[in-house]
């Protein structure tokens, strides 16, 4: 690891961690208290990919959806208008409204597959991009200190029982990770919540083939009859089920702290004691 031990970690005049887990156990909110501190830099994976990777797949949307009316097809054409999407990092409708849901008023399945390859090479490049970005952190904005605050799919695109997956080593190599550990009760919190307003997802693609052809068949449906909605919501709770395991892998290259913990964390003096003392059982 980065840093070995308690020791190391307090020693180091520059430090460089990376968060994971499941989305809404407060990989954001600590970062942003963090932030708050003065003295750390945050890189948002989903940020950087909204204004990067899908950008322009997101505005080439944007576009189409406009050209099929005919004044606002004619402003575009007369250049006399001009659409972007906006992402901001605590608000990722952009992307999600981009990446979709399948099934009938929603996208064909081929195109949701599309979009779901365009969003995993986008998140794979931004990930790569990390040691590019605590370089930048510190020399062209002077911050001493690093986050990398990833989005709940990480762990896709990682095999975590290879101790030498190229992602997960590069990232290792650069930061300390942190898996924000959620239990059963968080994740029956975040399936309700997801319950009450759905929301598009990124998956494996072996995952995302396995339940689409799983929920045909249990639903005697086929493609067109699929309610979206419905199906994501049936998805969600089989995607928390499916990536558990891949964070608690992904864990051994680093540390695990609880979410309970996290939320406790009231400035950047008390994370830093968290992370040592957890360095400390871990050795």
């Amino acid at each position: 690891m980065l840093y070995p031990d308690a020791a190391s970690w307090r020693a180091a005049p520059r430090k460089s961690v990376l968060f994971f887990g499941m989305s809404g156990l407060g990989k954001t909110h600590i970062s942003k208290l963090l932030v708050q501190g003065g003295d750390w830099f945050h890189y948002s994976i989903d940020y950087r990919i909204g204004t990067a990777g899908m950008h322009r797949h997101i505005k080439d949307n944007l576009i189409a959806h406009a050209m099929r009316e005919p004044f606002l097809a004619q402003m575009l054409r007369a250049d006399a208008m001009y659409l972007d999407p906006i992402v901001h990092d605590h608000d990722l409708t952009a992307v999600s409204a981009y990446l979709g849901k399948p099934g009938c008023g929603g996208l064909p399945i081929d195109e949701y597959r599309r979009r779901q390859t365009q969003f995993r090479e986008a998140e794979i490049a931004a990930l790569t991009d990390t040691p590019q970005f605590i370089d930048r952190a510190h020399d062209l904005y002077g911050y001493p200190h690093f986050i990398c605050d990833t989005g709940g799919s990480i762990c896709e695109w990682i095999n975590p029982d290879d101790r030498d997956d190229p992602l997960m080593t590069k990232l290792a190599a650069h930061c300390l990770p942190i898996w924000i550990k959620g239990s059963e009760a968080h994740a029956q919190e975040l399936i309700r919540r997801f319950d009450r307003a759905p929301k598009p997802m990124a998956y494996q693609p072996a995952f995302l083939e396995r339940v689409w052809s799983q929920y045909l068949s249990e639903n005697n449906v086929q493609e067109g009859e699929v309610d979206p909605d419905t199906f994501i919501r049936w998805t969600y709770a089989q995607a928390l089920a499916h990536r558990q395991p891949r964070y608690a892998a992904m864990a051994r290259f680093g540390v695990t702290v609880t979410a309970e913990e996290v939320h406790a964390v009231t400035d950047s003096a008390a994370f830093e004691a968290l992370i040592a003392a957890k360095l400390d059982t871990q050795a």
